[in-house]
């Protein structure tokens, strides 16, 4: 056991993080994030035609071998989870990873 200093958890914080380190734990899922992650960046936001969203969520239903809808179920899954985020404004889509979600994961882990 080290000395570090331990980060103070409250009991809403242990359950948010359950439920996003829940939403994880699918190898599915997980793969999504890392990649969506390592080409948005948390915070950055992109804005597409719907049509462009739903050919990226081709392109990892492709990529993972599961069916537009599963993969579509994955990104509910962690905008639930508070991990990304999706707005609607007519045809454009705007997507982002939550930056403050992935700092606060990275402080919890220690990293």
């Amino acid at each position: 056991m080290s000395n570090t200093e331990k980060v103070p958890l409250s009991d809403e914080l242990v359950v948010d993080k359950a439920k996003q380190f829940k939403a994880l734990s699918n190898p599915h899922r997980l793969r999504i994030f890392m990649d969506m992650s390592a080409c948005l960046g948390p915070g950055c936001v992109v804005e597409s035609d719907v049509g462009q969203f739903e050919n990226c969520q081709r392109e990892f239903s492709e990529q993972l071998g599961l069916a537009p809808s599963t993969v579509s179920h994955h990104f509910k899954e962690l905008r639930t989870a508070g991990l990304m985020h999706m707005r609607r404004e007519g045809k454009k889509v705007f997507v982002w990873v939550d930056g403050d979600a992935v700092t606060e994961l990275r402080v919890l882990l220690g990293g």
